[in-house]
């Protein structure tokens, strides 16, 4: 491996929901000595960077994305020598942890906010964004920004008769980046966690920072709902509360701070949303902003070959060298990857052979590697803030929304992991009530149902993950088509090459179609083909019949 090549290029990515993945303590909600018993199984799996969701000080209202303390560990997830233990035993498996950092709010129980509240002289008044209201009496919004969520983004307090904004939730009031104390004291919090070891961040909602410090009305728009690829809709074009110049000025800044730590070298991937010069914009021109951006349109794009052809075309041309794409398929906001592949086990398998051999950083969402399903839970029901914000909401159209990758109920992807067949999935012991109700499929999916299987999707999952930790063409070579084949469009076929000496490359075949397709693999003779069908290692044959929904992977002998 060329050591130009940075570790967080090369690695593969695990997404933790820490309330949902493991009861260390027996109280029904997930934990950090949870996470510790399960470590041996994750470096058994095969992936080599952990990113937990927020576990900080928290009033839970939207379960620590609502952050009161960003230097305070939650209770109900342990205590900071929980942390430093479990980033002391990462680091002894030769795996990465990276936290999960909310930088553009704070939970209105925040000590800041508590204080912004006493009134417009209060120190830390200009913490948030406050705003007087438009005539009559004030009581009408400072102008028309919209939430994420749609409706106005504008929060009333009586007390000082002003107005508040918030990017998401009414209690998630947004941080005043044009003040410099605010900047300072963020990125102070930044430095706090590098310094106790964490090797990067991912950065929820990085694209709403900074806003028009003119507060400027954003101009109409028909789009009825944002999309992956375009974050306007609800009428409404955000270009002056989202992708603020600013913003992308200060992921560079961000990034001088991150580099000040740099043994190892720590990275940065950022929730964000736009078309694809949009996202690699935060990444600087010069790669000196953020390392990565979380590239969406995988969660929604069409499962056929040209689709998906087409998908890595646009991602080759929109983060060449020294950028790097990213390649996900779930994460606790949206449906989880079955949902895409309604069950099947062939087209999961499919899907996971071209998340970890083409170019880029894939991520991993808990309980992808055995299929966990979408757990529907009604809107009236549900924990979810967002739940609770759209309960009335009729459930065609609830359905409508989820087939296009939105949930408005995101406990339906939070469910606990189902580790065994036994009462809770293992999750937490019989007879506790987990905090949300697991899955029915919960005794039939589970990790110890497909350990000792060797047709499982687990077992291919730690097979695909074996073979990229192996061979370093797959880790960081370049990608180049295996167009010269003439294959039928519903093959996507490529190689991974690796200027080496010797060169080293690696050829994928992923057939996204029903039927079979006859291969004819002579020129890769003396190599080993490996199948997402099979999982056997075999000497390549000069002609192979891929099956419908199959991978199949040839290396070095």
């Amino acid at each position: 491996m060329p050591a130009s090549v940075p570790w967080w290029k090369r690695t593969t990515v695990y997404q933790i929901y820490p309330r949902s993945f493991a009861d260390g303590n027996g109280d029904g909600v997930g934990d950090l000595s949870g996470i510790l018993g399960k470590l041996d199984y994750l470096q058994a799996l095969g992936v080599e960077t952990l990113w937990l969701s927020p576990f900080f000080q928290s009033p839970q209202a939207d379960f620590g994305y609502d952050i009161s303390d960003h230097l305070a560990i939650a209770p109900e997830y342990g205590t900071l020598a929980d942390v430093r233990a479990l980033i002391h035993a990462v680091h002894a498996r030769g795996m990465k942890i990276v936290f999960d950092m909310v930088l553009n709010h704070t939970s209105d129980e925040h000590p800041w906010f508590l204080d912004a509240q006493k009134g417009r002289g209060a120190a830390k008044r200009d913490w948030y964004i406050w705003r007087d209201g438009r005539k009559p009496a004030g009581k009408a919004p400072p102008n028309n920004w919209r939430s994420m969520l749609g409706g106005s983004g504008w929060h009333y307090h009586d007390a000082s008769d002003q107005w508040y904004f918030a990017s998401f939730l009414g209690f998630q009031p947004d941080l005043n980046y044009r003040n410099p104390a605010v900047k300072a004291a963020m990125l102070g919090v930044v430095r706090h966690w590098f310094a106790e070891g964490v090797d990067g961040m991912r950065l929820d909602i990085f694209n709403a920072l900074f806003k028009d410090a003119a507060f400027s009305d954003n101009p109409f728009s028909w789009r009825p709902v944002p999309t992956e690829s375009n974050p306007h809709g609800y009428f409404q074009r955000h270009v002056h509360t989202i992708d603020h110049p600013d913003t992308l000025a200060f992921a560079r800044e961000l990034r001088q701070v991150v580099d000040e730590f740099s043994d190892p070298p720590r990275f940065l991937v950022g929730e964000v949303f736009g078309d694809a010069t949009t996202l690699r914009s935060y990444c600087g021109e010069a790669a000196d902003g953020l390392h990565l951006v979380f590239l969406f349109e995988t969660l929604t794009a069409p499962l056929h070959g040209r689709a998906v052809r087409k998908l890595i075309r646009d991602f080759e041309a929109a983060f060449p060298e020294p950028f790097s794409p990213t390649w996900v398929f779930g994460n606790h906001d949206r449906p989880r990857l079955s949902v895409r592949v309604r069950g099947q086990a062939a087209k999961a398998k499919l899907l996971a052979a071209l998340q970890l051999t083409v170019r880029g950083v894939p991520f991993l969402y808990y309980g992808e590697e055995i299929g966990m399903e979408n757990h529907a839970v009604p809107l009236h029901e549900g924990l979810d803030p967002v739940a609770k914000r759209f309960q009335l909401v009729p459930q065609p159209l609830v359905a409508w929304f989820r087939r296009r990758g939105i949930l408005l109920n995101r406990d339906e992807c939070r469910s606990p992991m189902q580790w065994t067949g036994a009462g809770n999935g293992g999750f937490t012991p019989p007879g506790v009530t987990p905090w949300l109700p697991l899955h029915r499929n919960s005794h039939t999916v589970n990790v110890a149902a497909q350990d000792a299987d060797p047709d499982s999707l687990l077992a291919c999952y730690r097979l695909l993950l074996a073979l990229r930790r192996a061979e370093p063409a797959l880790q960081a070579g370049a990608l180049r088509w295996l167009d010269e084949l003439a294959l039928p469009p519903d093959v996507v076929a490529f190689s991974r090459e690796l200027a080496e000496d010797p060169p080293r490359n690696v050829a994928v075949f992923l057939n996204f179609a029903a039927a079979p397709v006859t291969l004819d693999l002579g020129s890769l003779a003396g190599r080993v083909m490996v199948s997402t069908r099979t999982g056997a290692r075999l000497p390549v044959a000069p002609r192979y019949a891929l099956q419908g929904h199959e991978a199949l992977v040839v290396v070095a002998a």
